[in-house]
């Protein structure tokens, strides 16, 4: 016998998620979109560490620290359209720092920093540039900052882990980045649309 209400039940939550993360400007939705797929996906790091880097996948947990902010974007823009879009990069910001000391720089995981300030300079108006840039500046801040005063990692991986996980993070970092590109090459067409 054919079980008829899967199908129906992934549609609805489907469409929750949807309706979470609509919002009637382009840039906002853009944003509470990437917040969604970002919070979805941060769940299978720890199987993704397991995978390709190694079983010690316990410090993978502290990303998840992260996790209530990203779900928090769409909320927190349907109120404060640019306070949401801003919680994106700061979320993002926040993660890789977390990360970084977790891990270890060696990890490569503030490659992640691209894609926060890709984010921090494509979807934020003219108007609104100070916020842009402010983000962009705390990214370098990050960098240029924090690059190397970590500390001991929560786990100390072997030189071969740790060039499986640089691979891995420059692998997510990148297909995050394209993502990123293509959600603002998608809302470039609709703005040129609609003038």
């Amino acid at each position: 016998m054919r079980d008829t209400k899967s199908p129906i039940f992934i549609r609805k939550a489907w469409g929750r998620v949807a309706a979470y993360a609509d919002h009637s400007d382009p840039m906002v939705a853009a944003c509470n979109l990437i917040a969604l797929v970002v919070a979805s996906n941060q769940p299978f790091y720890p199987l993704y560490v397991f995978w390709m880097v190694s079983d010690h996948v316990w410090p993978t947990f502290f990303t998840f620290l992260s996790t209530p902010l990203f779900l928090a974007v769409p909320a927190l823009a349907r109120r404060w359209p640019v306070a949401g879009r801003a919680l994106l990069p700061i979320a993002g910001l926040g993660n890789t720092v977390v990360s970084a000391k977790v891990f270890g720089p060696a990890s490569g995981v503030e490659i992640f920093l691209i894609p926060c300030a890709l984010i921090s300079a494509t979807f934020f108006r003219s108007s609104e540039r100070q916020i842009s840039f402010l983000l962009i500046g705390a990214t370098f801040l990050i960098y240029f900052g924090l690059h190397g005063l970590y500390g001991t990692p929560a786990h100390l991986y072997s030189p071969t882990e740790y060039f499986s996980f640089s691979r891995l993070n420059a692998m997510s970092a990148a297909t995050l980045t394209i993502f990123i590109g293509l959600i603002a090459s998608g809302l470039i067409s609709q703005i040129k649309t609609r003038t």
